[in-house]
């Protein structure tokens, strides 16, 4: 595994990565490969250890067992020569607020190894990625979300790094603001930089080239948006739009409550209802007519092709649940 081709070709490679906190298990047996220029997703709930994973492969954490190579380089005895080369942004904007936007990235060029000309040249190209010309001498304090978030993007890569690593770096950050990331993600991959990111944003995870998904420590799922709606879909869809669905929600429950098994699944997505049911031919008329019975007016039923948010439920979730 530790050989020059497969850096080149797989800068992250992990094989059977396990964390143990006394009796729990953090990292369960978890097995992948990232690729070059590869924008890589990691999903999961709160807990499901991914925070954990991108820890032991920035060197952080120590493994339990399991083997893991970061461009070459084992994080858990070689994490000073790899920092060099690895950038890591996390939601909490490691800025210091009290520095101006121009301080933050001197300071952190600086922690990096840069200087003289080479730190000039990054400072303002770091400006300009993160569209803060003229905002410069601002604190950091006093900029915006969406600035703090992008000249933090922009320190985490002062020394251009081979691989980037972005545990939730859009949290509580606009939906303009989020755009205009993904924008600097992607041109990053272009130019060959490989990234795993963490997101709790579906529609984020549609831009990944590749998705994971964790649960309890384990990766149950992993492939491309396309792939995971083709393939890991338990069931059918239906999408419910009705006069109340919250009504809808309880109706439905108690149905299921009293043995009655309508579906596999149930979530509120935007204004509607997604049950997942074994048929949707099927199942559709009695779902219809049991609403209707209930008081709750149905405008339509339809089927339809899962998202990648029905398919994390579905994954992640046992049947019936």
């Amino acid at each position: 595994m530790n050989t020059a081709r497969t850096a080149a070709d797989h800068p992250v490679v992990v094989q059977n990565l396990t964390k143990r906190f006394g009796r729990f298990v953090a990292v369960d047996d978890v097995s992948f490969c990232i690729n070059r220029g590869e924008v890589y997703g990691w999903l999961g709930p709160n807990g499901a250890g991914k925070t954990t994973t991108i820890r032991m492969l920035l060197g952080l954490l120590k493994p339990t067992s399991g083997a893991v190579q970061v461009l070459g380089y084992d994080p858990a005895r070689e994490a000073k020569k790899m920092q060099e080369h690895v950038g890591y942004m996390s939601q909490l904007f490691t800025l210091y607020n009290d520095l101006t936007a121009h301080e933050n990235i001197r300071f952190y060029g600086q922690a990096y190894g840069l200087s003289g000309a080479r730190l000039r040249q990054r400072e303002q190209e770091i400006l300009e990625m993160a569209g803060l010309r003229g905002r410069e001498h601002t604190l950091t304090a006093e900029l915006s979300g969406g600035w703090k978030q992008r000249l933090a993007l922009g320190c985490a890569i002062v020394h251009h790094p081979a691989v980037v690593f972005l545990d939730e770096p859009t949290a509580g950050v606009d939906p303009i603001s989020r755009r205009q990331f993904w924008d600097l993600i992607y041109g990053m991959a272009g130019e060959g930089v490989t990234v795993l990111v963490t997101t709790h944003y579906m529609d984020e995870a549609e831009l990944c080239q590749r998705v994971a998904f964790l649960s309890e420590g384990k990766l149950i799922a992993l492939d491309t948006p396309a792939q995971l709606k083709a393939t890991q879909m338990r069931g059918h869809v239906l999408e419910i739009n009705c006069s109340d669905p919250e009504q809808a929600m309880q109706v439905l429950q108690a149905a299921r409550a009293r043995g009655q098994m309508l579906f596999d699944e149930l979530a509120f997505y935007g204004a509607q209802l997604h049950a997942v049911v074994p048929d949707a031919e099927a199942f559709k008329q009695p779902i219809h007519a049991l609403l209707q019975d209930e008081g709750v007016e149905v405008h339509d039923i339809v089927w339809i092709a899962p998202t990648l948010e029905d398919v994390f439920i579905s994954s992640v979730r046992p049947a019936g649940q």
